[in-house]
């Protein structure tokens, strides 16, 4: 889409949107009056002194609303507390701070309890009332957002996240504004954030506010507890593959510590969900084992985990805080050979693989007087992939590392000018510096790599609201200046609300996007084929700044738990290169640039009643590649390309007790067919029109459930169980081709996760 037509797109909607908001103005109503209506309809009762409702007026809430509903609108609205004290009390006070968030939640319990989607298009997740989801027996944040529509992971790797068509180098993944470059274990088959102390997720497709940049197809936001609790809180559980544990630790009336941990016992133990990871990660890796050529004879190997974080909270007073986070997660794959090669001959490989990310940030916020609060964010994040491949027969090690070193740091404004608008900019500067390294002995050969880019950026944008509040608009830009590519972009974003009707919603969500860091795949068999991706920055020659351009029109209805959502998008991605692709067929080693453009139509159907929530998600896209000179410039289908993805699932709660069962399935990836083999001295395949067919569908179905009690009285307990792909269904996620030593052609399938069986054990204190 044209950049200037999608500004005009915005100018439009942005004047629609306050000629619609001013049209809908209804009178206002002292809250005392409109407490009395609350307390006869929801039988309730408010316990408060008078002098706090002086001077309080607000619109007329829906009685379409639920008592949770109203609370949050009060709550959002008002500067007073809400509490429940009981089942029919509740307490009012008035709050400390002035400073109101305009955001207000739109669909309460989106798909499960503890999912709630925002007016500004966000989707927002607390782990603590998070229910219950088909297939997992924690609430793992990366795997909950792939329920929603338009998100997936094309080979079920944490990993590889593809939203609405994206690779996932485009996501920018923060962590209490650490921007994070790992987000898996097990190489990608599990979250490497603790669920537990993870308190606020948020997830943008589209419509992203100004604040972030740098990631072209979404953003995902995980923060901790950001409030003091005043008593000591903990936990701890074990499940098939790892044992964690998490405190949160009052060391004044001012301070708090709040710690988790987490490591697996797969080096010591080994269990069937292990073998099923294991058996997905490795399979098809260059760590394989038997070969045509080589026959194994023994192999060790030894993989491990773990994750480390810690949030210190420090109060300074009524109007100032200090937080300070600290983060490390690692994966380590100790792998060794003896084999017997083509001439009998007896060899011995010692092989590793390390992944370890360590990230700090700290943060000071204050609040002045006029509404007007500030913070300064300084961050730390650093990366580091290396392998070690040691042939000891043949005295040959090779060395390789990928290495991502990024420090930032952010000051926002923030001013709220009535309780209808809110104004906030800032400034952003970030340094990524990213270093790759090889070395071979025998022959020796030693090659090093360093590149650093730094950003600049300012934002701002602004919140309002109609008088009715009927009408939510969002309008904000970001301009962003990079050093080394001596390039400025301008990139506005807008996020628009509609309240049709007590029931019907109407949202549109457009913005421009840009990255200057992606992932690249030198050779396929790099890292051993396990993490063969690598970072890389954007220059000058052939590594373009990746830009991006979407906007989306949705419509919503509402009402009696029954949720219906539909979405249609469109979105383009610039200046992308091959090898950010992934290539494996005739495009394997050309590098050119290129873009991609997916049309989609989201939609979503959910319905509660009594004890059950079912819910159906689907999504019909089409993504299609345009390079320069690769397949002579014409289109051909994208390699993550999913013309039809939908689950549906079915969850059931009985006090304590909760399951869920779910169905996954999606039309087949694109692939190339090889047409022949090209026999001279550098024999290659020779393949038929690019991603030209298609793999089977995909199916798979998933069972989880969950029962909590009582311990004693200070200590809860609950234990779960689940079962990933329990019609052990064979499904082919990613085909490509290679010669064998005879020049034969041969098939590579790799098969996603089988059957696999987790268990789980939780005590909270």
């Amino acid at each position: 889409m044209n950049k200037l037509l999608l500004r005009i797109v915005l100018f439009f909607l942005v004047m629609l949107s306050f000629n619609l908001g001013n049209s809908q103005n209804k009178e206002q109503k002292p809250l005392a009056q409109i407490l009395e209506q609350i307390e006869k309809r929801y039988d309730v009762k408010f316990s408060y002194e008078t002098k706090t409702l002086d001077n309080i007026v607000i619109h007329p809430l829906s009685s379409k609303l639920t008592l949770e509903e109203v609370l949050y609108e009060l709550n959002t609205h008002t500067p007073l507390n809400f509490k429940i004290l009981s089942s029919r009390f509740i307490a009012i006070t008035p709050k400390d701070q002035t400073i109101q968030r305009l955001e207000e939640v739109v669909v309460t319990n989106y798909l499960s309890k503890g999912i709630s989607k925002t007016n500004n298009g966000t989707v927002t997740v607390k782990a603590k009332a998070f229910d219950i989801l088909p297939g997992l027996i924690e609430p793992d944040v990366l795997q909950i957002v792939q329920n929603l529509p338009g998100i997936i992971s094309v080979d079920e790797r944490i990993s590889n996240i593809n939203v609405r068509g994206g690779t996932n180098d485009q996501n920018l993944v923060l962590y209490e504004g650490i921007r994070m470059y790992q987000s898996g274990h097990f190489f990608g088959l599990i979250s490497a954030f603790n669920p537990y102390l993870s308190d606020d997720v948020r997830i943008s497709k589209n419509g992203t506010s100004a604040l972030y940049g740098n990631g072209v197809s979404s953003t995902i936001s995980i923060k901790n507890s950001d409030n003091i609790d005043h008593k000591f809180n903990a936990g701890f559980g074990t499940n098939l593959l790892s044992v964690d544990g998490y405190a949160k630790v009052p060391l004044s009336k001012k301070t708090e510590l709040q710690l988790s941990a987490r490591r697996s016992f797969t080096d010591v133990l080994v269990s069937t969900t292990y073998d099923a990871y294991f058996d997905r990660i490795f399979r098809d890796s260059e760590l394989n084992g038997s070969n045509d050529t080589n026959t194994i004879l023994a192999l060790d190997e030894s993989f491990l985990f773990y994750d480390i974080n810690a949030k210190f909270l420090y109060d300074i007073n009524n109007t100032s805080k200090l937080r300070i986070n600290l983060l490390n997660i690692y994966n380590n794959l100790d792998y060794n050979q003896v084999y017997t090669n083509s001439e009998n001959n007896f060899q011995e490989t010692k092989s590793s693989l390390n992944q370890v990310s360590y990230g700090a940030s700290a943060t000071y916020s204050k609040i002045f007087k006029d509404n007007i609060s500030t913070s300064a964010q300084f961050y730390y994040s650093n990366y580091d992939l290396d392998a070690h491949n040691n042939d000891v027969s043949n005295n040959q090690l090779l060395i390789q590392e990928n290495k991502v070193e990024d420090y930032g740091l952010r000051l926002d404004v923030k001013k709220t000018v009535d309780n209808n608008t809110e104004v906030r900019g800032g400034y952003q500067f970030n340094e990524v510096g990213v270093t790759n390294f090889e070395d071979v002995s025998n022959p020796n050969f030693t090659s090093l790599v360093k590149e650093i880019i730094r950003t600049h950026a300012f934002f701002g944008e602004t919140e309002r609201y109609s008088k009715s509040r009927n009408t939510y608009i969002r309008l904000g830009a970001r301009i962003s200046y990079f050093e080394k590519l001596k390039e400025l972009v301008l990139e506005p974003r807008f996020a628009f609300n509609q309240k049709i009707s007590d029931n019907i919603r109407l949202e549109v969500l457009g913005e421009l996007k840009s990255q200057s860091i992606s992932q690249v795949i030198d050779l396929q068999q790099d890292f051993f084929g396990i993490e063969k991706r690598r970072w890389q920055l954007s220059k000058l020659d052939n590594v373009p700044l990746v830009k991006s351009q979407q906007i989306s029109l949705g419509v919503s209805y509402n009402q009696n738990n029954l949720l219906v959502s539909l979405e249609g998008y469109y979105k383009n991605v610039d200046d992308i290169t091959a090898q950010s692709q992934g290539f494996q067929n005739q495009f394997q080693f050309v590098n050119d640039i290129g873009s991609y453009t997916v049309t989609g139509l989201d939609f979503l159907i959910n319905k509660r009643f009594n004890n059950f929530s079912t819910w159906l998600s689907y999504t019909l896209s089409n993504n299609d590649y345009k390079f320069d000179t690769i397949n002579d410039g014409s289109t051909f289908p994208n390699t993550v390309d999913l013309t039809h993805v939908a689950n549906a699932s079915l969850t059931y709660s009985l006090k304590n007790f909760k399951i869920g069962l779910g169905i996954n399935w999606h039309s087949g990836r694109a692939y190339t067919k090889p047409a022949s083999v090209q026999d001279n001295s550098n024999s290659f395949i020779e393949y038929n029109n690019p991603n030209s067919a298609r793999l089977g569908d995909y199916f798979r179905a998933d069972l989880s459930a969950i029962y909590k009690f009582q311990v004693s009285k200070s200590i809860k307990a609950e234990i779960g169980a689940s079962v990933w792909n329990m019609f052990n269904q064979t499904n082919i996620i990613k085909r490509y081709y290679t010669l064998d030593s005879d020049n034969n052609i041969v098939e590579i399938n790799n098969r996603s996760l089988k059957f696999t069986p987790n268990l789980s054990a939780r005590f909270n204190f």
